[in-house]
Formats: C-alpha cells, structure tokens, sequence
C-alpha cells in the first residue's frame, strides 16, 4: 500500500469500554451478552446516529467511534454514560462504560482507523472513572461554551506508551485523580533486574529489592512506598515518570543485581522524576557475605541524598545463612495468596526456621502463616492459635527492632482479646517504622470490630495511600469498614475489584448485596466463596474474629444469614 492509498484527517476519536466485563462474564454469561447487545443497539449506536458519527471497530465490550467534531463526541458520549442507568437486569447488573474521547490526526487506510490520535483517546479511556468521561485538552478546548457540562481539570498525565504528558480534563469530578505528593520526601524502589537470568536466583534478588525498602521505610522523615504495590513492575519496561505519578512519589530508585563466583553486584540509580534528572548512580560490588553491609551502604546513600543527613534507625537483626534469606523471600509472596500457597509457604518458613533458629523475620512469618491457617484457611484451631502466638512473641524477643514482627504481634494479641498488649504492639511498630502500611491496614480491622469505624476507615485510606497497589486484603478491610459504615454502594464497587474479588472477601460482599436487597445474587456469591472456603461458618467467625462492639457484631452477622452463610 502507498502513502497515497492512505487518508490522513482531523477526527474526535471515541473509545468506550465496558467496566467489568470479564467478571460479569463469570457471574452470568447469557444474561451480560443479553445486556451488551441492549447496550449497544439501545444505547450506543443510537446516540453515534443522533450525533453523526460511525463505529469503525466492535471488539466485544469495547468500541471504537469516529466523529467529525469534538462537541459531537462529547454530546454523544454524555448521551450514552446518563442512558446506561436504564439498561440493567435483575439483581442491578448495570452494565457501565469508561469513555476516552481525543481530537487529533488519524489515517484511514481503508480497512481501519489508526493513528495518535486513536491511540491516545485509548489512552485516556483508563483514566476514566466507572461511568465516566476523560477527554484530552485538545477536545476541552473545542466544547467551552458548546457544551453545558462541567468537566474537571485534572492537570497534566503521563499515560503509558506516551512520550509526552497529556492534559486532561473528567466528567464527573476527576475520581481518579493525581495522588497528591506527601510533604516530605518520597520514594518508591522498583523491583531489581535479575542480570544473571537464572530463576533460582530471583528470591534473592526480590530479597535485596524488599530489605531495601524495610530499611528505608524506618528512616525518620521519609515517605517509603510499600513492596506490594511496587511488584506490579517487576520484569516490565517502565517510564519512572508514569511510576511516580500512579505511586504519588517524587523519587524512584531502580537497579540490577547478579551474584557470581561467590559475589554480588548492584548497580542502582535514584532519579527525581518530578525534575527528570538522575540525583545520583552507582555500582556496589562485595562477597555474598557480606550483602547486609551492601544493603546498609546503599540505604545510607539514598536516605543522604534524600534527607541531606544521615540518620541511622536500630539495627535490625539480619540472618546469616543465606539459603534461610531466600526462604523467607520466597514464603513472604506465597502466604496471603490462598490457602494451598498458604501450607507451601508454611514448609518454606519451617526450613528457614530450622536453618537459623534466631531469625526473627522468619519466625514472625510462621507466626503470621499459622494465625491465618486458624483464622481464614479453615485448618485447624489447634494447635494453630498456640503455635501462632507463640512464634509471633518469640520473634519479638529476637529482635524488638523489627517493626514486622510487632505488627504480626498486635495482630495476634488482639484475636487472643489481649487488647492493650495489642495496641501497644501497634504502637512499637509505627514508632519503628511509621510508614508500615500493614500495621494501618490491621489496625483498620481491629478499629472496625471494636465499633470505631471512623477510625477504621481513615486507617485503611492512610495504608492504601502508602500502598496504592496493595495486597487484596487491604480491599478486603476497606469493603468490611465501607459495609460496617453501611455505605453498601462503596463496600459493593471495592469488593468486586478483581483484585479482591475471588479471595477471603467474597463473603463480604455477599452480604453487601443481601443488605442492598439483592438476595439472588448475594447467595450465588456466597456459594462460590464457599467452594474456595469449604470450612466458613457464622460461627466460626464470631468465636475467632476479635469483636468488640455488639452492634457491628450484629450487623455482620445478619448480612451472612440473608446471603444464606451457614451458621455452624
């Protein structure tokens, strides 16, 4: 094909998707396509008529739509996102679409519509809130006093793939805007590349990434990104400026590890993303023995350039057999996930423990792995309960210092009713390391049973700010506070997540939707939490859970029976 075969022309590009189609593929299959088909013949392609426009491309919940101005893709659009409230099924199945809308350059090559400025509307399709629009400035410009809309500016993104930051503006408000930076100076540690190539060598190097992060967190006068939410880059190209600006962060340090003949090499650069310039690059090279020194020296390093002084947290204690380490590294990504990677997780850590007897971290991990055997995994109370609070002490003992194991600590203390023991252990964790978004994340839960849901719900917002990509349990203390709060609609969007959504917290939102009223639905959602929890009772899960507050109580309790929990 020629360049003349091709047609180049200014176009208003609309990119709708459908929020949750895979999930709502699962749930019911016949009834979501019986909803699509009303969307977009209902919906959709009388709207692009009305507005004289086209659809080039159909892929499946996804739609691509040209128009021939910018204020017919905005009128169109708005026309869509207000008519999809009235294309629902039973049990509130509402199909809802993102919308990205730009203007710019696109080519026609007969078969297709390509070009920036397809690409860019794709782009800004996914900053778009669940029925929502997200437009380019380009578009904003062309519907000021055309359109009787408000949209919202939200400032300048870096969307992914693009060189180039692009303006936006949302409608409604920008829910998904910008996260704001923190006063003081913030970082995120992307995972290190492991240059050797050898998968046996990755826990090692996963290791190095998150001690990195540990140190740096308990430094006074920092703002440290957790590791959960930093391991969604692992092994994939990234732009730091687009990391610093989903994680909220100014600074991003990102390096390489290999460890050969006996030795380990890291070459590490820590990079001002807000300025796009490096403060600093270097190469660290010392004996395999010797990996904490080298941990130490480029902690210090970072904490200089950052802080412009050094300031040294305590010592934690640090193992000496290697091979122990990286059983622990390993067990760390395996124990939260399920309950078949939760008991492989609980071998890993009896080897490590067996290894050195005195590594705290490990224990603390064991303590950890057999507290949620007992209290989510359905294995046995005994000697689980036993086994669980007595690691978690032993690990303390070990090391006071570790901010780790006094969170596992208070979270053990308060299923065992030992509440001020608990909160102080609460407290020597945050005063170790104020940036441990776990420790905020579980002392969410307790807040919630004990009836301080208030509490609870700005301790899970200060976690999840600290961990923007977090484990999914943070979803599932934030889904328990939004429903103890009653705010069924908020605890229902954060529940479906699919992040969340298959795990521990289905029943959850199984009694979300049975205190919305959608019976049906909340028992099929029950019944599919408990192919995965074969063991849940209501009663169960009043005997172990740490509650405090009758009513809370109460009210958990009546949403488990309306989505049909069993009680024993």
């Amino acid at each position: 094909m020629t360049d003349q075969s091709l047609q180049r022309r200014l176009a208003a590009i609309v990119v709708a998707d459908v929020v949750g189609y895979s999930r709502l593929m699962e749930a019911d299959e016949a009834a979501t396509l019986a909803n699509l088909r009303e969307l977009r013949s209902g919906v959709i392609e009388p709207a692009v008529v009305r507005h004289k426009g086209r659809i080039f491309k159909a892929m499946g919940d996804g739609f691509l739509i040209e128009f021939g101005s910018a204020v017919d893709a905005v009128a169109a659009a708005l026309e869509m996102q207000r008519a999809t409230t009235a294309v629902q099924s039973s049990e509130d199945r509402r199909l809802l679409l993102r919308v990205g809308i730009n203007l710019g350059d696109v080519i026609d090559d007969g078969a297709d519509v390509l070009g920036d400025g397809v690409n860019v509307a794709a782009r800004l399709e996914t900053q778009a809130a669940p029925g929502g629009i997200c437009i380019s400035a380009k578009v904003y410009g062309e519907i000021v006093g055309k359109i009787d809309d408000q949209f919202f500016d939200a400032g300048e993104r870096y969307l992914k793939n693009l060189t180039r930051p692009v303006h936006v503006w949302h409608w409604p408000d920008a829910l998904q805007s910008i996260l704001p930076l923190p006063e003081c100076p913030s970082i995120a540690v992307l995972p290190f590349t492991n240059m050797n190539g050898d998968e046996a060598d990755a826990p090692f190097v996963d290791g190095l990434t998150e001690d990195l992060i540990t140190d740096l967190s308990r430094t006074a006068g920092l703002f440290v990104i957790a590791r959960n939410s930093v391991n969604g880059y692992k092994g994939k190209p990234v732009d730091v400026r687009l990391v610093a600006q989903e994680l909220g962060v100014r600074y991003v340090l990102e390096g390489s590890a290999r460890r050969a003949m006996g030795r380990v090499r890291i070459n590490a650069q820590l990079i001002d993303a807000r300025a796009g310039r490096h403060l600093w690059a270097d190469r660290f090279d010392r004996t395999v023995e010797d990996v904490f020194q080298l941990q130490d020296e480029v902690n210090a390093k970072i904490v200089e350039a950052l802080v412009g002084r050094l300031t040294i947290p305590k010592q934690r204690n640090r193992p000496k057999n290697l091979e122990a380490y990286e059983l622990c590294a390993r067990a760390r990504l395996l124990t939260e996930e399920s309950p078949q990677t939760e008991r492989e997780a609980y071998m890993l850590l009896q080897r490590a423990v067996k290894l050195e007897p005195s590594y705290a971290e490990a224990l603390g991990l064991l303590a950890y792995n057999r507290w949620l055997a007992w209290t989510h995994f359905g294995e046995p109370e005994d000697p689980n309960r036993r086994m669980a609070a007595t690691f978690a002490q032993k690990a303390v003992d070990l090391d006071p210092n570790d901010a780790g194991c006094r969170y596992v600590l208070g979270t053990i203390l308060a299923y065992e009713r030992r509440w001020e023991e608990s909160e102080g252990a609460f407290a020597k964790a945050l005063e170790l390391d104020p940036n441990h978004a776990d420790t905020w994340a579980a002392m969410s839960d307790i807040s919630v049973l004990d009836g301080r849901i208030a509490d609870g719900l700005a301790q899970i917002e200060k976690a999840l700010r600290l961990n923007p990509y977090p484990a999914c349990w943070y979803l599932c203390h934030l889904g328990q506070a939004q429903y103890a709060a009653r705010d069924y609609e908020a605890a229902t969007a954060t529940l479906r997540r699919g992040d969340t959504y298959r795990t521990n917290s289905r029943k959850f939102l199984a009694a979300t939707l049975a205190q919305l009223g959608h019976r049906e639905e909340a028992r099929r959602e029950a019944d599919l939490f408990l192919i995965a929890h074969p063991h849940f009772t209501i009663g169960h899960w009043l005997s172990s859970q740490p509650l405090r507050d009758a009513s809370v109580r109460d009210h958990f309790v009546d949403g488990f029976r309306k989505a049909g929990l069993p009680e024993r």
